[in-house]
Order: C-alpha cells, then structure tokens, then sequence
C-alpha cells in the first residue's frame, strides 16, 4: 500500500476509485435479477439485500417458462412468497393477465410496488405485504396459476400446499410451481394433484403440478 502511495496521490485514488466502483457493480449484480423473456426482456430489477432473498436462477426461470408458454398469456397469477418479484415480473413481462405479489418483508414488497409503477404495470399487479398462511387462510381467490418459492430451510410448503387445495385457491385444472432444496426432492402433493415436471439444477429442486380439473 506504501509503494501505491509512493507512486502519486493521483494514481492510488483512481485505484482506490475502480476498486469502489467495481464492488458497487458486483453489488448491483448480486441484488438484482434479470427478466428473461417478453415485453421486458433484458431489464433489470433490484430489490432489496436479505438472508433468505434467494431469486429463481435465470436457467431455472428460462425451462420455467417454457413449460408455461401455452398457459401463461391472459392468466391470473399468484406469486406467494414473492421476494425479488423475478417470478410474478416475468409471468407479467409474458403476457399474465394479473399477478398479486405476497410478500412479509416491507423493505422488498415496496421495491416490488416501485418497478409495477416504474414498468407501467401498476393496474396488472398488487402487492400485499403479509405472510403467505395469513393470505391463504382468508377467502379463497382461485388462480390459475400459483408461484410457491419460499426459503429453503422454512419447510413452508408442507403446510402452504394443503391450505391452497382445501380453501379452493387454485382454479380447476389450474397449474402450481413449487422450488424447493434439490436434496428434499419433490414435496408431497394434495390427493387432487398431479406432478407433470421435476428437474433440478445445482441445489435447487423445481416442480410443476396439476391441481384437479
């Protein structure tokens, strides 16, 4: 660091500079993600730096989407354990008719109301800041489609999936995505359902199911 200063004032600030500059930039990339497809693709959204904020990789989001390509456009979306928004966005960015994003954190479910205002989606999405049991115990809102993503170590799907098949959340035949640590394999399905896909990639574990037609 001596030899730095040695060598002019001027240099070790402009080092000191791109080393600043270049921990803000992998900083940025950490907290944000991408959407991938549809009318934003390539935006870029932030959101807010957590211990259990753990966005769907792109890779997993890309085959995602693919499965959904004859069902996403004009559906109604929710998106439970929203977090970043990269799953309730994307559907969005891909045609979905509506996406209510639920998310407990305040911090990240006004970052999620700041990009619906900022990419003119205001009126195609909502934002409800409370737990996903507190929402599924109200009165039932069928969707057609459900997004199921929370924190790995919560083991929320266990009792999250009985509560969305027995207060009737899911419309008939409607499709229900659920991610989850790759090690834990697929989670146990209400009777009704039925699983139509189970991939993984590194230590995630991504499914799709069928609810009842």
């Amino acid at each position: 660091m001596e030899l730095i200063r040695a060598s002019g004032g001027g240099n070790f600030k402009r080092i000191i500079a791109a080393v600043t500059t270049n921990k803000a930039r992998e900083r940025a990339a950490r907290n944000s993600i991408r959407i991938i497809g549809g009318a934003w693709r390539g935006r870029r959204i932030a959101f807010p730096e957590r211990p259990d904020l753990r966005p769907t990789p792109d890779r997993v989001r890309e085959t995602l989407f693919n499965w959904l390509q004859p069902h996403i456009v004009g559906a109604r979306c929710l998106d439970l354990f929203a977090g970043s928004g990269a799953l309730g966005l994307e559907a969005l960015s891909r045609g979905a008719r509506h996406v209510v994003f639920v998310e407990r954190d305040a911090a990240a479910a006004d970052a999620l109301r700041g990009h619906l205002e900022h990419l003119g989606a205001a009126a195609r999405g909502e934002v409800h800041c409370r737990s996903a049991v507190q929402t599924l115990r109200d009165a039932a809102q069928p969707f057609d489609l459900i997004f199921l993503d929370p924190p790995f170590a919560s083991a929320a799907l266990g009792e999250i999936l009985p509560l969305i098949a027995e207060r009737g959340w899911l419309a008939p035949a409607g499709l229900v995505y659920l991610e989850n640590a790759r090690a834990a394999g697929a989670p146990p399905l209400p009777p009704a359902w039925r699983l139509l896909k189970s991939k993984s990639a590194g230590e995630v574990g991504y499914h799709l199911a069928r609810g009842e037609a």
